[in-house]
Parts: structure tokens; sequence; C-alpha cells
């Protein structure tokens, strides 16, 4: 049964709509998936705040016009499974990266970052791009660093006259 116009406009609006939320996507062709594995990726796309959506490629080229997913439009072609990340720019890579392991069935097409179409071969690189709490981690771990070494600097002159003491007073007890 085909799709009548107005739930045809629904689609477009709602890809419309998380396209221009979403910072990555990533187009995957899942020939051969059957309904477990495809229920398994989308429980884990939606446990990760990923948008996953099969739609024809005809509504998802109109829903990207325009977007900054408009470079993946010409590489929609055949039976895909469209993925776009929430906040963190590579989390929909993980999840079809991770899912792509253990079903080889599940063929990446098309990854898109930023307005920028990437090579398919990138998909690991992008899965691999440190959340916003990671960075935050990372960044305070930079400013600790110095503190810490000058914490130790600064306490270095003490330290060293009570191991001169000590030594002075291991000699006197040895003597």
């Amino acid at each position: 049964m085909g799709l009548n116009i107005e739930q045809k406009k629904v689609i477009v609006s709602e890809l419309a709509e998380v396209a221009e939320k979403a910072p990555a996507a990533i187009a995957a062709e899942y020939i051969g998936l059957n309904v477990a594995e495809m229920t398994q990726l989308r429980r884990e796309a939606r446990e990760a705040g990923i948008y996953m959506k099969v739609a024809r490629n005809t509504l998802a080229r109109r829903a990207l016009e325009g977007t900054k997913f408009d470079c993946m439009r010409e590489g929609l072609i055949g039976p895909l499974l469209l993925a776009f990340s929430n906040e963190e720019p590579g989390s929909a890579a993980k999840i079809v990266h991770d899912f792509a392991k253990q079903n080889k069935k599940l063929v990446v097409k098309l990854i898109a970052l930023d307005g920028r179409l990437l090579d398919t071969t990138d998909l690991e690189r992008v899965a691999n791009i440190p959340s916003l709490d990671q960075v935050r981690a990372m960044f305070l771990g930079l400013l600790q660093a110095p503190l810490g070494k000058f914490v130790r600097l600064a306490s270095e002159p003490e330290a060293k006259f009570v191991r001169l003491l000590a030594a002075k007073r291991d000699d006197q007890q040895a003597a």
C-alpha cells in the first residue's frame, strides 16, 4: 500500500527537521538484515538518542534539500536507512560501526559530517570522535597537569630540606 500525499509530507518535514539539528548523518544499505537484526539496530539507536529512519529515497532527497546534508542527495540510491546523530557528531557512526562489525550485511554508503561528504572508510574515525563529556575531561586534564607540576615544583625545596635533615640524622645515628 502506497503512502498518500499527506503521509509523504509528514515524512519529509520530519526528516528535514532532524537534519537541521543533527551534526552528522549516515546512510547505510540494509539488504539481507532480518527483522530481529533491524529491531536490535533500532533499539541500540533509540537508546543512544540516534534518529534512524528508512524512507523512500525521493522523500529523503526532498527532505535533505537545503540542509547541510544536501551533499548526500545524489548518493541516495537503493534501500537505505538514514541515521542522524544527536548532539554528539560521532554517536550515529559509533552505533552503525559497532553493528556493522557484527553484521556484515549492513553496508555504509554515505557519511556526512557538518555538510561535508566523507569517504566510507572514515566511518571508524567519525565513530571515534570523542563525546562532549570526554572532551571536557581531556581539557580539564590539560589544565590540571601544569598546576600539579607547579605544586610539586613549589614544594620541592622543602622536601629536599627534609630529606637532607633525615640523611644527616641517619649519619649521626650510624656513627
